[in-house]
């Protein structure tokens, strides 16, 4: 802590007077997404010394050489979900004070493994919990409190080596999708790239736009507003969403009862893939709940219906590229500052059978890394771990070949 303290020192001391730097000081070009939780503990866990000394908490499985087996597979930089809820839910200062130094700690844990790393200040929606994205944007007294954290989460970025560490001071808020209404986001945005800035004067920042930090929210963006070239506009997508979340649990749609669906759509014949189709509408006429069936077959329908031959699926992933591209283009922003932040194909949802054929999900990641390298784009893909994971298993944590494969990078 002390030699890093020094870098600091001397990094500020070069920098001062600088408000933002003539471009970005962070480059990156192929991530990989950190796990945000490994075993998910409740509020009433959060000040056990288990998750404090070890935050975030998958440290408290991972060894020095799987975090170099990230590297050596051709991963230049993670992206490492830090949760606000644990700063800001019920935290008593020597919490907050212990899990800076521990986030502190895992920087430089994964600088030491050769890796670039996004500190993620990683909002998630729920309803259980006093601090989720919703509350955070519909509160402006939880707003104002955030931000003194994202204040105090710059300040301790601060403190590394600005080419080698940037902060994203938001995730994906769920907000302003509807386009009949007036945008929120914006203002939210100027008053927390303000707060990240002041703390962190000379880092690069990440930021993107509403929408669940879609390609769409981006587009409503106008970067000249925010007037700072060390910035990194992100976007997330999951296209074709049908095919990404089979049988999540937790979308509040009709994901849970999807499974079966081949990537690309054709790669077991036109006619499997219809008969699958029918098989998950009949599947939710009998198991959904009745109130709810119209609507879930509804959805269902809707989704599919884009999904039925390769030429829709890549028409519907390329979507959010293209717009993200013309949006570059408009506002003279460099490809390079352009990020695909999140995409991904689901390796199983937890308690359900059902596990995506590996050639499925590679086959997906090729076509996204393919379209984000196409113009230009680093990309960072989710996750490690998890109903996402790209591993073989979440004990080992060796990497599955098939997927690096996928994904373009080595599969030693």
């Amino acid at each position: 802590m002390i030699r890093l303290l020094f870098r600091v020192v001397f990094f500020l001391a070069m920098s001062a007077g600088a408000a933002t730097a003539s471009a970005t000081a962070f480059t990156m070009q192929h991530g990989l997404n950190l796990d945000i939780w490994t075993t998910w503990p409740g509020p009433q866990r959060w000040d056990d010394e288990a998750i404090t000394t070890n935050f975030p908490e998958w440290r408290r499985s991972t060894r020095m050489g799987n975090l170099e087996e990230i590297r050596k597979a051709g991963f230049d930089f993670v992206r490492m979900p830090v949760d606000p809820a644990i700063f800001l839910e019920d935290a008593s200062e020597k919490r907050v004070t212990g899990l800076i130094i521990q986030t502190l700690k895992s920087v430089d844990l994964l600088h030491r493994a050769g890796l670039k790393v996004i500190v993620d200040f990683h909002s998630i929606p729920s309803e259980s919990r006093k601090v989720g994205t919703t509350q955070i944007l519909e509160d402006e007294t939880l707003f104002a409190r955030y931000l003194k954290m994202v204040e105090r989460i710059g300040r301790a970025v601060s403190m590394t080596d600005p080419s080698t560490t940037a902060f994203e001071p938001f995730n994906e808020p769920v907000t302003d999708c509807d386009p009949g209404l007036t945008p929120k986001w914006p203002a939210l945005l100027s008053e927390l790239h303000a707060a990240a800035r002041k703390s962190a004067p000379v880092h690069t920042l990440i930021l993107s736009g509403g929408c669940w930090s879609s390609a769409y929210g981006l587009t409503k963006i106008n970067p000249s507003a925010i007037a700072d070239d060390n910035v990194i506009w992100t976007f997330h997508s999951y296209e074709p969403y049908v095919l990404t979340h089979q049988g999540a649990n937790w979308t509040g749609d009709s994901m849970s009862y999807v499974e079966g669906l081949p990537y690309p759509p054709d790669a077991l014949g036109e006619e499997v893939f219809r008969k699958r189709v029918a098989t998950i509408r009949q599947n939710i006429e009998t198991k959904a709940p009745q109130d709810q069936r119209e609507k879930l077959l509804a959805n269902f329908d809707e989704m599919a219906a884009g999904a039925f031959t390769y030429d829709m699926v890549r028409a519907k992933l390329n979507e959010p590229f293209d717009a993200a591209e013309a949006w570059g283009k408009t506002y003279t922003i460099p490809p390079e500052r352009i990020f695909l932040g999140e995409f991904g194909m689901i390796r199983q949802e937890h308690s359900k059978e059902f596990r995506v054929p590996p050639a499925w999900r590679a086959a997906y990641l090729k076509d996204m890394t393919n379209a984000a390298q196409k113009r230009g784009f680093p990309w960072a893909v989710w996750s490690w771990g998890g109903a996402f994971g790209i591993t073989l298993d979440d004990e080992e944590r060796a990497l599955d070949p098939v997927i690096l494969k996928g994904l373009g990078l080595r599969a030693e």
